[in-house]
């Protein structure tokens, strides 16, 4: 088992390991005040693992509440957050209670969100049950729901009081949902570099434990120098901006991890094109990326995720900064104009490089 502390606006621990939720309440007691624990989580969830969260909390005199949603990026909705809010007030859930985020990055983000607004803000615990929400979603206190014109549109910045990854629950994730989360630890591999990208040529779940705590511990250290999202952590957005244009156009139907690895691929491409980074580096992102099956196709017009990236967050008026990669281990931020995108795009997808 490895611990990860987080000192941000909130100090809080990150616990990786296998089997924790066999004794879940071990490590939950200690921060809890009331005694009332909602989860919050997903139909597929609630199938595998709800059963034992929910046993070890009763042992401990707790009154469990739940509220499951479909599974799926569409649930992270305002009206699942409105429902929630509701059902939560009817049951008498008070600010000394704590909420549970059970799941994937749907019911991390959507279970974060309420935590933070309800009462103006009680106790929230993730408990990541997917790879992608165990080295992304669940750490560093951004929590959301997607709206019409975009993703992640609506949220705030709340740190849990406690993150516990039980790595046994990857075993039952199928291949595409794993593969997701492949797609954020190689984004992390790229950003880091070293020991981390090295692991990542290797079969994944060899050296999860390691991989994970390194993924997290990245986070942390960005985190730790900007929660807020005002520069540094930006980094972390490598991919992520074509990539959230991708789902946006696809109404979701593509994940977020396929997307994020076409956006990936995309923007390693554009750093070549603006003489940031060398034709092999671009060659080891995209070789890396395939073999882990992802389809690097990005599927819509130059014109079309152009259009998309307006919608994204973190444009500021006429430009927005993009996540370009020098080599492996070194990115950097660079402010783009707008009206740029389009053409750097499709010289990305068009131009192959020689």
């Amino acid at each position: 088992m490895k611990r990860v502390i987080v000192k941000s606006s909130k100090k809080y621990s990150i616990i990786i390991g296998k089997g924790l939720l066999e004794n879940i309440s071990d490590h939950i007691l200690p921060i809890l005040k009331g005694n009332n624990v909602y989860i919050i989580t997903d139909d597929i969830v609630e199938s595998l693992y709800i059963s034992q969260l929910i046993k070890s909390l009763q042992k401990n005199n707790l009154v469990v509440h739940k509220y499951v949603f479909p599974n799926g990026e569409k649930s992270k909705n305002a009206k699942n957050y409105i429902d929630i809010l509701n059902d939560m007030a009817q049951k008498g859930i008070s600010r000394s209670d704590t909420v549970i985020a059970f799941g994937g990055g749907v019911p991390g983000d959507l279970g974060g969100f309420v935590a933070a607004t309800y009462l103006r803000g009680i106790k929230l615990i993730q408990i990541p049950t997917t790879l992608l929400s165990a080295v992304d979603s669940s750490v560093g206190g951004k929590t959301a729901i997607d709206l019409d014109k975009g993703k992640n549109m609506a949220g705030v910045f709340y740190q849990p009081d406690l993150v516990v990854c039980d790595l046994s629950s990857l075993n039952t994730l199928s291949d595409e949902t794993l593969k997701d989360g492949c797609a954020e630890v190689i984004k992390y591999g790229i950003l880091s570099g070293g020991l981390l990208f090295n692991q990542l040529k290797k079969p994944i779940m060899k050296h999860i434990e390691s991989i994970v705590y390194q993924c997290v511990k990245y986070k942390r250290d960005i985190v730790q120098k900007d929660e807020h999202d005002q520069y540094l952590r930006q980094l972390l957005n490598l991919g992520h901006t074509i990539g959230h244009a991708i789902e946006l156009l696809s109404g979701y139907k593509v994940t977020h991890g396929q997307a994020v690895a076409k956006g990936i691929s995309v923007i390693s491409k554009i750093s070549f094109n603006l003489s940031l980074c060398a034709k092999h580096t671009v060659d080891e992102i995209d070789n890396i990326l395939t073999g882990y099956g992802f389809d690097l196709n990005p599927m819509y017009s130059p014109s079309d995720l152009a259009s998309a990236i307006i919608m994204d967050k973190k444009r500021c008026n006429d430009s927005i900064n993009l996540i370009l990669v020098e080599d492996i281990g070194k990115c950097i931020i660079r402010k783009t104009m707008m009206n740029e995108l389009e053409d750097m795009i499709k010289k990305a997808i068009t131009k192959v490089p020689l």
